[in-house]
């Protein structure tokens, strides 16, 4: 069984070296994230992440364009470029000679320690092993979290690339989060084990890359996040797990940029009039057939002015079966799925818009911004109460930075998602996959307020305070939903707050090998803290 794994593994990787290679996907969580951000609020580079994952040639494109004005770096600043640098030159074309030798735990030419590659004129590949260990204590929780896996990225000539990341993860103790419905944690598919004191599931990305003049084209798996926020996003985040996509950005002008998305969802609904018996008892006897479920979605950023940046988008959930129409970049979803589906609610899909406004350094070192989420709105009663049917998702901040000490950035942020928001009376089509949220973690009937204070002390050493209330009312019904002529008032129902202080720090030695740890307490006087280490995420 390895021979044969071992077998298939070189084979594909083969295949890919044969092809063609230039973008690749960095983990949305990765730091450099951060460190561009931050480098855009100064106003030093100009960044577009309202959608990520971003690609790591245009990752290094921006650290060049920040070395391009390192004279404005503090000490500190210039330590961790150079840092991202060794991480994100590697896999980009330059004059350096390589050989098409397989090297195993060595540096490679621009000095990034690795634990196999091979490199030469027309491909290259990276192999790493991934990693983590964590200790978590607290109020009826003590557990151990640990994980191992792999991961292997790489350029195959001119125009392809390709990527692979899976880590299995393991939960032993007690007091761990078996769903992580109500937490800011990504959700997960939990293997069918017959361990009960345990968890157990895998994180997989993956895809294949496409490259041309202006654009990019991407078929795999992977999380795609859409807007602002410091602890969710009311639009796409990454509490969901990854699911499989087709992926299109294109650039025709420098201030245009534009992101077409179809993505295949999993419903968790069994589809009754496709499940058919077995001929056995085996494990019930019955093969079960879930509903299909897809989501497409589509948007457009304008530079408006410098570190303006305004963008609007268009997204539609349906399901029962594929429907090509919604492959279409320049489709207008609501309007197609009126004309197919004959205008009828109960044949028709869940459609949402959504807008973003970013505004970096316009007011020195601060980012202002805005993102809105529509799920439905009638526009002719806006501001009537007693008619209004106000369902839309909102989030509003602003943070300073190197106020009033270099290197500490301040955050505020306001989050309310009103009732009935990523609901749908068709089951199928609510704003989820594998019932995770696709937007905020927090859900419909929901508001959270938000205070953080990040630093950086030296170099990879990062310190973050954050404090949230959250507050949750009733979630409704249909009735409530698609009856009632007067919706119910935001926070209706029995309301729940929750206060949290959190405390995060995390060091990051080499390149991927990250020690972190953190503590948290929330009201009632629950508290708990974790210490840990992760390697190649």
């Amino acid at each position: 069984m390895k021979k044969s794994l071992l077998f298939t593994f070189i084979f594909f990787i083969g295949f890919l070296s044969k092809l063609a290679a230039q973008e690749v996907y960095e983990n949305q969580n990765a730091e450099i994230y951060n460190y561009l951000s931050r480098m855009a609020q100064k106003g030093i580079i100009d960044f577009e992440d309202h959608i990520r994952p971003l690609t790591r040639s245009y990752l290094n494109t921006c650290l060049d364009s920040v070395k391009a004005k390192k004279q404005q770096l503090s000490p500190i600043e210039k330590e961790e470029l150079a840092f991202y640098i060794q991480e994100y030159n590697s896999i980009i074309k330059s004059e350096i000679q390589l050989d098409n030798q397989v090297q195993f735990f060595k540096k490679d030419k621009v000095g990034r320690w690795r634990s196999m590659f091979a490199e030469n004129a027309n491909a290259r590949i990276y192999v790493e092993p991934v990693f983590s260990g964590a200790l978590v204590e607290g109020t009826h929780i003590s557990y151990k979290e640990q994980s191992a896996g792999f991961r292997f990225f790489g350029t195959a000539g001119k125009h392809f690339s390709y990527q692979f990341f899976a880590n299995d993860v393991n939960l032993d103790g007690k007091g761990y989060d078996t769903t992580r419905l109500n937490s800011n944690q990504t959700g997960f598919v939990r293997k069918d084990t017959s361990k009960q004191k345990s968890l157990n599931f895998v994180e997989f990305r993956g895809s294949i890359n496409y490259s041309f003049k202006n654009g990019n084209i991407s078929f795999g798996q992977d999380h795609l996040l859409y807007g602002y926020g410091e602890n969710g996003r009311v639009v796409l985040s990454d509490k969901a797990p990854a699911f499989p996509f087709l992926r299109f950005d294109y650039s025709p002008f420098p201030w245009l940029r534009f992101n077409n998305t179809h993505a295949w969802l999993n419903s968790k609904i069994i589809d009754s009039s496709k499940t058919y018996g077995t001929g056995n008892e085996i494990f019930g006897g019955v093969r079960q057939i879930f509903i299909p479920k897809f989501m497409a979605t589509h948007s457009i950023l304008i530079k408006a002015a410098k570190g303006l940046d305004i963008s609007a988008g268009e997204s539609i959930i349906y399901s029962d079966r594929f429907d090509v129409g919604y492959l279409i970049p320049v489709m207008f979803f609501k309007l197609y799925d009126q004309m197919v589906n004959n205008s009828h609610i109960q044949a028709g899909s869940n459609e949402q818009l959504f807008f973003n406004i970013s505004s970096r350094n316009q007011l020195k070192n601060t980012h202002l911004y805005s993102s809105v989420f529509i799920d439905e709105i009638r526009i002719s009663t806006i501001f009537d109460k007693t008619k209004s049917r106000n369902q839309l998702g909102y989030t509003i901040g602003a943070a300073i930075t190197d106020f009033p000490i270099k290197y500490l950035t301040f955050n505020a942020e306001y989050t309310g998602i009103k009732p009935f928001v990523y609901n749908n009376l068709i089951p199928a089509q609510t704003y989820t996959h594998q019932g995770y949220n696709l937007g905020d973690w927090m859900g419909s009937n929901a508001d959270r307020l938000l205070f953080s204070i990040k630093y950086t002390p030296i170099a990879k050493l990062k310190l973050m305070v954050r404090y949230q209330a959250l507050r949750n009312g009733d979630k409704g019904s249909m009735v409530d939903q698609y009856l009632l002529a007067s919706q119910p008032p935001f926070l209706f129902g029995n309301l729940m707050s929750r206060k949290e202080l959190y405390l995060q720090s995390s060091y990051e030695l080499y390149n991927g090998l990250v020690f972190k740890a953190w503590y948290s307490k929330w009201s009632g006087n629950i508290s708990s803290w974790s210490m840990g280490v992760n390697y190649g995420f």
